[in-house]
C-alpha cells in the first residue's frame, strides 16, 4: 500500500512539475553528544532535509545496537516513519543476519545508504597506566561503552578474543564517551573502550585535561600480532583492517597501531528508492560541508562507496547504489 501511494504522488508531482514526493519522516540514530556519531547524524539530517522533501532528524541514542533496534521496531512504511541508523559494521552483520541475541529470528531489515568513516578501537588510559596491551586490563577498573552500543559490543568480543571475562575487572562499568573520560581524569577507571572517529572531541579534550594535570594519555595497541586480534580477525573475517592512531592525534608518546571498522548509514529496505536516492545526493553534493563540519567525514567520498558496492556483506539500498553508480559513470 504504501509503495503504491507513493508511486501515485510520484506521479502527480511530476505531472505538476513539482518534483518527486518523499517520505515524511527520517529519525536518525546516531550516539551519545560526546562522540562523532551525534555530530556527523546532525549534520547529515540537516542536509537531508533541506535539499529534499524527507523531514530529517537526528537523536541521542546508545549508538549501534540500539539504532539497529529502532531502524528494525520503530519504521511505520504507513505512516512515511523510516529509522536509519548510523552504525559500526559488525553490529550491522550481526543484527542483519540475526545472529545477535537481539535479532535472533527478527533480523533488521537494513539496506546501506553509504558508507561513512573508519570508526577506529580506542582502548584509552594514561601513560602511568601500565596497561601497554589488551591481556593488561584484567584486575582493572575498566569501562566497556555505553549498554548495547556498538563500542561494548566489539570491546566485549576483543576481550573474549583476548581470554578476559569482565568478572576479571576490579570495577565494571558500561559507560558512554563523555562519561568514560571524567572518570578516567577523575582517577575512577583505569581505562575505557571508545570506538569512534580519529580525533573523537570527548577524547581530545580528556587529553587536553590530563595534560593540565601534568599528566598523558594513553593508547592501548592493537596491532595484528597480538594473539587476541589474530583471533578476533578469526572470528570476523574481513571486518577490521590495521589503521594508525597518529601521536599528534591525542599527544601519546608515538603512533598506536589499531583496528579500524567503516561505519555504515543504514536505512529499511522498505525506504522507498527515490527517498533513499535524494537523501544519497543530498549528501554528497554537499559533501565539502560535512568534511568541514566532521574531520572524520573526510573518508566519506564517492570513489570508497563505490568500491564498496559490490563488496559488501550488507546490500547497498537501490537507490543509494544508483546514485553512486551514476555518479562513478560520468
Amino acid at each position: 500500500m504504501n509503495k503504491l501511494k507513493f508511486f501515485l504522488a510520484s506521479l502527480l508531482t511530476s505531472a505538476l512539475g513539482i518534483g518527486t514526493a518523499m517520505a515524511d519522516q527520517m529519525i536518525i540514530g546516531t550516539g551519545g553528544t560526546g562522540g562523532v556519531y551525534f555530530y556527523y547524524g546532525t549534520q547529515i539530517a540537516q542536509m537531508i532535509s533541506s535539499d529534499t522533501d524527507l523531514q530529517a532528524t537526528a537523536i541521542q541514542t546508545a549508538a549501534s545496537v540500539d539504532n539497529n533496534l529502532l531502524l528494525r521496531d520503530k519504521t511505520d512504511d504507513d505512516r512515511g516513519m523510516y529509522y536509519c541508523a548510523l552504525t559500526l559494521p559488525d553490529t550491522a552483520l550481526v543484527a542483519y543476519e540475526g545472529t545477535h541475541e537481539k535479532f535472533v529470528d527478527n533480523p533488521a531489515p537494513s539496506r546501506i545508504i553509504f558508507m561513512m568513516y573508519p570508526n577506529v578501537m580506542q582502548i584509552v588510559t594514561l601513560a602511568d597506566s601500565g596497561i601497554t596491551k589488551l591481556s593488561d586490563l584484567a584486575g582493572k577498573r575498566v569501562s566497556t561503552g555505553a549498554p548495547s552500543s556498538g563500542t561494548e559490543y566489539t570491546a566485549l568480543g576483543l576481550l573474549d578474543a583476548a581470554g578476559i571475562d569482565t568478572d576479571s575487572f576490579s570495577k565494571w562499568a558500561r559507560l558512554g564517551a563523555g562519561e568514560s573520560a571524567d572518570e578516567l581524569s577523575n582517577g575512577t577507571l583505569d581505562a575505557y573502550f571508545w570506538s569512534g572517529g580519529i580525533p573523537t572531541g570527548s577524547v581530545s579534550e580528556l587529553a587536553n585535561t590530563l595534560k593540565r594535570k601534568n599528566k598523558q594519555i594513553a593508547i592501548v595497541p592493537l596491532d595484528q600480532e597480538d594473539e587476541a586480534v589474530q583471533a578476533y580477525n578469526e572470528e570476523f573475517p574481513g571486518l577490521a583492517n590495521a589503521i594508525t592512531i597518529p601521536a599528534d592525534a591525542y599527544g601519546t608518546e608515538g603512533d598506536v597501531e589499531s583496528l579500524g571498522f567503516w561505519n555504515q548509514f543504514s536505512c529499511p529496505a522498505s525506504l522507498p528508492e527515490e527517498a533513499a536516492y535524494a537523501a544519497t545526493k543530498a549528501v554528497f553534493e554537499r559533501i565539502d560541508e560535512l568534511q568541514q563540519s566532521v574531520s572524520s567525514a573526510r573518508d566519506t567520498t564517492v570513489e570508497n562507496n563505490v568500491k564498496f558496492l559490490e563488496n559488501s556483506a550488507i546490500p547497498y539500498h537501490d537507490g543509494a547504489a544508483r546514485y553512486f553508480k551514476e555518479v562513478a559513470e560520468k
